[in-house]
């Protein structure tokens, strides 16, 4: 009769058959750290890998409060600890005691070495980098078809911007045969008039994310036919990938983000817009009505019929006031001919002679005589009085 045990007392089997293990209760092993978190309570996790195994570790809050600096991603470790088996979870674990680095990790340093190489070639330099169309018409997408990746891609993209054809250019994203199946899927696009191409995967561990650290899709990405956003991994993680693409999201949906304008952004600009052009053109047209009406007032009063009512007040204007000048001027002027009669009245000659005076002219010159020095004895002379006149000569010079 076989012994048939329950999930408890199996994972409880294997959890004490390695706790009794000496060399699995004291263990020293050196790998290279993956997958690194701290929880909030304190705890590490990580995973230390090599080449294509890997062992999943805890460091709790009390030993991982003794270290003078947190692993990272990459690093080389050499840890202490005791192997046991999680029973919630069902996998093996190393519950680490001890923890020191040994340096940079082999996939770090190959990181390293290709970005700089890259860099210094100038494949990531910002004058290369191209635009992102502000409207995008064919979007290419470059991930996996099975991925979450795509699915949240897609549902950014049709809830932002539906007027967008989307374009899936499937590849493998992790693993040996990622690199050139990448490379090739952003070649498929080239004849697809795609106006940006998205290149996402998900998150996930160094070694997950390596494909987008090779050489060959970074140089695949710069000779890309249009824009590429780069939107691979979490936002923690940084790839080769990433500085050549012309544009770097932390995670795919960002990328998505990225690629296309809000259509609800768009509306409210739109109806901006729209207020500002009606806006201004009722300004204008109460400006063309306000001038249409100056124009109007202008012409009413240039008109034949405005000109001659107005010159014909002008002519009654000018009439009233002549023919008051006129009756002032013909007053000054009988005023001055009634004192100009009654000065000439006064120098008459003729009123003298009526008092009784006579003018004496001697003849033939007939000057007026006023002294008697003026005459001799024999001349000639005219006497005029009131009433006449009468000749005479001088008999007796009195001088």
């Amino acid at each position: 009769m076989p012994v048939i045990l329950s999930v408890r007392e199996l994972t409880s089997y294997i959890r004490q058959l390695l706790e009794v293990d000496e060399v699995l209760a004291d263990v020293w092993v050196e790998g290279e750290v993956s997958n690194f978190t701290r929880s909030s309570a304190g705890h590490l996790y990580f995973t230390l890998k090599e080449a294509d195994c890997q062992v999943s570790c805890v460091m709790f809050r009390g030993p991982a409060g003794r270290l003078s600096q947190l692993p990272s991603d990459g690093d080389a470790v050499l840890v202490h600890g005791q192997v046991s088996f999680y029973e919630a979870g069902g996998k093996l674990q190393l519950y680490v005691d001890f923890l020191r680095p040994l340096g940079l990790g082999v996939l770090y340093l190959r990181f390293q070495e290709l970005k700089e190489r890259l860099e210094a070639e100038g494949l990531f330099a910002p004058e290369q980098k191209r635009p992102l169309p502000p409207f995008p018409r064919r979007i290419g997408v470059v991930t996996s078809p099975d991925g979450a990746a795509l699915q949240d891609i897609l549902h950014i993209l049709g809830r932002r911007y539906p007027l967008a054809e989307v374009v899936l250019s499937p590849t493998l994203v992790q693993g040996k045969e990622a690199p050139p199946r990448i490379v090739a899927a952003l070649e498929r696009l080239r004849g697809q008039a795609v106006d940006v191409i998205i290149l996402a995967r998900g998150g996930g561990s160094l070694e997950d994310l390596w494909p987008f650290n090779e050489e060959c899709v970074a140089r695949a990405i710069r000779a890309a036919p249009a824009p590429v956003i780069s939107g691979v991994g979490h936002e923690t993680d940084f790839t080769i990938a990433d500085f050549a693409a012309d544009v770097r999201a932390p995670t795919p949906s960002a990328a998505a983000v990225m690629a296309v304008p809000d259509r609800e952004e768009l509306r409210a600009q739109l109806a901006h817009l729209r207020k500002r052009l009606v806006r201004g053109l009722e300004q204008q047209v109460a400006g063309r009505r306000q001038r249409l009406e100056e124009c109007r007032r202008h012409l009413r009063r240039l008109s034949p019929q405005a000109q001659i009512a107005g010159r014909r007040l002008r002519v009654d204007e000018l009439a009233g006031r002549l023919s008051r000048q006129m009756g002032h001027r013909l007053e000054v002027c009988r005023e001055r001919v009634r004192s100009a009669s009654l000065r000439l009245a006064a120098l008459d000659p003729r009123a003298t002679l009526r008092r009784g005076y006579a003018i004496v002219r001697r003849l033939p010159e007939r000057w007026v005589v006023v002294s008697p020095g003026q005459v001799a004895a024999g001349d000639r002379l005219d006497v005029q009085v009131r009433d006449g006149s009468f000749a005479a000569e001088v008999c007796q010079d009195e001088g």
